[in-house]
């Protein structure tokens, strides 16, 4: 006679093998051997609410190895987060809340899109460290507001991705203890035994990294699983790594083999699956006793949250100021930035990395729960909050963070903080670097979080450090993927509406800013706005229209006053967002780009790809086709044609 432990592990295998192989399509061998840990979290070691999945001090999971999605569907649905046996048959079909791989925003109960591999341990380290802030801004003796730990499964593939290793050295060094990784270790990715690649001693790695190792010789042992998280909670200053050995596909004719990793069992492996559990039921049915067993999480989440809704409100009446700003950091309440006329002074010509320092300090003087930093880049990024200290083990208050030269977990860590709630976070690098984090930064767009992107040193200005730093196809890079703000201001105003944006935008944003100063002008500011504007214009129609973003912006307005000798009528557009710009009315935008006008000059240091759509069949652009090189900017500018006089003539010979 099975126990009801055993009963409910083996549900957990059943359901997620008969929905990919309902499918046709999935990765049965990480559900089928890790099932008894999902089981030992759901069941009682972690802290949550089913019906109310964003209770805010809940324990947050992480299913870093994404393609196992099948066990954390099955878990949701066992234990009451309103998943149906219907979404279970629906695994991977078009507009399910079970897609292939978990996404944040599309089932109930998932915290953050999973999948490429590494990505989920190192977003769970940012929601570690945001615990730990916020734990450390309002906690108060007697009154824990903030008391929850983030638990990672991760597998074989996760351990063996460099985003993992810079994550857990984070970790590590911040001594992140109430951050607990599972590693599911079974020796087996899609091409086979690990012994072919993968040979290194992860638990000894991450003892040098800082972690405590806890090993737990078979994942089926789910008391040896609550005595291991037991000795990891008793750690306090370093995160664990819980080594489970399991084998995968357990229970099936193909436990062990690679054949089980990324393909449905068969038709017939399944039935001899269900035989060697001893299961019985048909299809997607659950046995009652099992589901009365794991419904009880219903009550047991809804009593813890109402015993933190109670504590919070004996937290108001002892510390009502403390109280309300905590509210208002949960909501995302801030200050009226976007009528803050302050942020868009400035006194003269700069850098525009200078002056979204300045736009960053001036907003984080009001708004305390910035959360960012660089990636060992802060003074050259002009990163650094001036009104808070360093982030630390010691300094749990502090808002500017040491990430380290690691740009992508950098990046994930920031969505971490951005998922977690109560903070903004941005995170910096150089825009040539942007390379490095691009998977986490398309997982913050997948998710619609709003991270800000700090990127400097935008272009061929970058001089004498040469091709190697100089970013030439970066813009068109980011500008293609979906969901995300790519910001190239020409000056500071443009640069403080860059900012006002991004803490509006429902996606991320990228800040590309220039090294080398630029001119300060004088209608630009708020018309940014709108992704494009008319900077500068001339009487009646233009003869031509002189397009460009950043640092080319100068060059288009002094070719404007050489045309304009020559009785050419120019305007100059600033087109600091294109993705704002074309989501204007088309009445604005005919107002800037007249469809009449087709003589146009497009100007920007860097692939011309993103320009075609405004240069038209008649226009022409102006951009980089190469790597730039080692020489000061000015040199180099003129080199590659960024000149007002190239500018001019380009315009010139539209006009023929």
């Amino acid at each position: 006679m099975q126990t009801i432990s055993q009963q409910t592990v083996n549900a957990i295998r059943v359901l997620s093998a008969e929905a990919i192989e309902k499918a046709k399509s999935g990765h049965p061998g990480l559900p089928l051997g890790a099932a008894p840990l999902g089981y030992a979290l759901y069941s009682d070691i972690m802290k949550f609410n089913p019906k109310n999945p964003a209770f805010y001090d809940r324990d947050r999971f992480v299913l870093s190895a994404g393609h196992g999605s099948m066990l954390l569907y099955s878990l949701l649905y066992l234990f009451g987060f309103g998943l149906k046996t219907e979404d279970l048959e629906n695994f991977r079909q078009f507009g399910s809340r079970t897609p292939g791989h978990p996404e944040y925003g599309v089932t109930p109960g998932v915290e953050t899109s999973t999948g490429p591999l590494g990505q989920g341990i190192a977003t769970a380290v940012g929601m570690a460290m945001a615990e730990t802030r916020m734990a450390a801004e309002f906690n108060k003796e007697g009154f824990p507001l903030t008391d929850h730990y983030t638990y990672v499964l991760c597998g074989d593939g996760c351990m063996q991705e460099g985003i993992e290793n810079e994550a857990a050295s984070f970790a590590g060094t911040n001594k992140l203890g109430k951050l607990i990784v599972f590693y599911d270790s079974n020796n087996i990715t899609i091409e086979g035994d690990t012994a072919s690649s993968f040979t290194e001693n992860v638990g000894k790695r991450h003892e040098a990294l800082g972690w405590q190792v806890i090993n737990v010789a078979d994942i089926n042992d789910i008391p040896a699983i609550r005595r291991a998280v037991k000795r990891a909670k008793a750690e306090t200053q370093k995160p664990s790594l819980i080594i489970c050995r399991s084998v995968i596909g357990y229970g099936s004719p193909l436990a062990g083999k690679a054949d089980c990793h990324g393909a449905p069992l068969g038709a017939e492996n399944l039935k001899q699956l269900k035989a060697a559990l001893g299961w019985e039921e048909e299809g997607f049915n659950v046995p009652a006793n099992v589901l009365r067993h794991t419904r009880r999480a219903v009550s047991r989440g809804k009593k813890a949250e109402t015993a933190w809704n109670e504590l919070f409100a004996a937290y108001k009446q002892a510390y009502p100021a403390e109280a309300e700003a905590f509210e208002k950091r949960i909501r995302g309440e801030v200050y009226d930035y976007q009528n803050d006329e302050s942020l868009y002074t400035f006194d003269k010509p700069d850098a525009t990395r200078s002056t979204s320092s300045a736009v960053l300090n001036r907003l984080s003087a009001k708004i305390p729960s910035f959360f960012g930093g660089s990636a060992d880049l802060g003074p050259s990024n002009k990163s650094v909050m001036k009104n808070t200290g360093y982030y630390s083990p010691e300094n749990r208050t502090g808002g500017n963070v040491h990430f380290g030269i690691r740009e992508q977990a950098m990046a994930a860590i920031s969505n971490g903080i951005a998922l977690h709630g109560g903070f903004i976070a941005y995170c910096a690098t150089f825009f040539v670097f942007s390379d490095y984090l691009k998977g986490s930064l398309r997982l913050s767009a997948l998710m619609g979080l709003p991270v800000v992107y700090i990127m400097t040193h935008d272009s061929i200005g970058v001089g004498e450090d040469g091709p190697t730093h100089e970013p030439i196809e970066h813009l068109a890079a980011l500008r293609a993927t979906p969901n995300v703000q790519v910001f190239r201001p020409a000056d500071g105003k443009e640069t403080a509406a860059a900012w006002v944006s991004a803490l509006s935008a429902s996606c991320p944003t990228c800040l590309v800013l220039s090294r080398q100063t630029l001119p300060l002008y004088e209608h630009s500011g708020k018309a940014a706005l709108k992704g494009a504007y008319i900077l500068s214009d001339c009487e009646g129609t233009p003869d031509v229209i002189l397009l460009a973003s950043g640092s080319e912006v100068q060059s288009c307005m002094e070719a404007q006053t050489l045309l304009k000798a020559e009785n050419i009528k120019a305007r100059v557009v600033s087109v600091p967002c294109m993705e704002l710009f074309e989501k204007q009315d088309k009445a604005y935008r005919e107002s800037v780009l007249p469809s009449s006008v087709r003589a146009r000059v497009c100007v920007e240091a860097g692939s011309p790809d993103s320009w075609y759509k405004y240069a038209g069949l008649d226009g022409k652009i102006i951009s980089m086709n190469s790597f730039g090189a080692s020489a000061p900017a000015k040199v180099l500018f003129a080199h590659y044609g960024f000149t007002a006089e190239n500018v001019a003539n380009t315009a010139k010979s539209l006009l023929r």
